[in-house]
């Protein structure tokens, strides 16, 4: 049965990774695909630094209500930056072998539909390089 993953990696593009799942969703339903067509995602959190702010370090004690109105200022101020969590969506298209046309159109298709064109693209076959991590990875996902 022909199975490919395409991996579409929007970086921190949260609005066109919510595009994509509904443009996924609405093709899945609309034209009955059911388990021909799967999509997960995959936020992956930022490194955080390897060093802790020089600020806080730099900081004397001085009294105690002034260290905590400063510690809880930074605090807020980290809280408040976007996370900039990279998002990929792997989508799985698993076609029978007498639905060869309508796979290869969906294969096709899904790359060039607005929003996967801004995102990078990966296509993985069966029998490629990369095949059974990006499989594992599928099913790991939830």
């Amino acid at each position: 049965m022909p199975q490919t993953f395409l991996v579409f990696d929007f970086g921190t593009n949260e609005e066109a990774a919510q595009q994509a799942r509904h443009r996924l969703e609405a093709w899945k339903q609309a034209l009955h695909l059911g388990d021909r067509l799967k999509f997960k995602f995959e936020r992956q959190a930022p490194e955080p630094p390897a060093e802790p702010p020089a600020e806080a370090e730099a900081e004397p004690a001085k009294g105690k209500g002034k260290s905590k109105s400063k510690k809880k200022e930074a605090e807020s101020a980290a809280a408040a930056e976007p996370a900039g969590d990279r998002l990929r969506v792997l989508v799985r298209l698993e076609f029978s072998d007498h639905e060869k046309l309508s796979y290869q159109r969906w294969v096709d298709r899904i790359p060039a539909e607005a929003p996967f064109p801004s995102a990078e693209k990966q296509v993985v076959h069966r029998g490629q390089e990369g095949f059974e991590k990006t499989a594992t990875l599928f099913d790991e996902l939830p």
